[in-house]
């Protein structure tokens, strides 16, 4: 799917839209990816000289995913949109340099009145990035 239906999906826009194409998506779980030029703007100054991909980008990543997971349920929800509310269990495994491309998987995992915890994993090259477990829930914007 195409940046077109993310950006209708959640308010996140460039330079902080962390997922480019939706590759597959059903009630429970998404499939999105993401690219990394090597233009973006933390490169500059996250190792000048070594960029990587800092990792709390890969988890806002996960969590981007994880709100248009959840944009149906939100659009129930007249006026909220998805906030995270808790992030658990980080593991990173691996450095994503400029120019590579990751894949970004989040399931649902449970429902509790209106709170969402969900389970991502960020790989790149077919390698694990990163792991890690996330609440959220739905706010008004202010």
């Amino acid at each position: 799917m195409t940046l077109e239906t993310i950006q209708a999906a959640i308010p996140h826009r460039d330079p902080f839209l962390l997922i480019d194409t939706i590759v597959a998506q059903d009630e429970r779980t998404i499939h999105c990816r993401k690219t990394f030029t090597g233009d973006e703007y933390f490169y500059r100054g996250h190792y000048p000289s070594f960029p990587l991909t800092p990792g709390v980008l890969l988890c806002e990543a996960g969590m981007q995913a994880g709100a248009v997971l959840l944009s149906k349920q939100a659009a129930a929800v007249p006026g909220k949109v998805p906030v995270a509310t808790r992030i658990d269990s980080v593991r990173f495994k691996r450095m994503v340099r400029p120019g590579e491309t990751i894949d970004v998987e989040v399931e649902l995992v449970e429902k509790l009145a209106d709170a969402y915890f969900m389970k991502a994993k960020v790989s790149c090259g077919g390698q694990v990035a990163a792991r890690f477990e996330f609440a959220c829930t739905m706010a008004e914007p202010r």
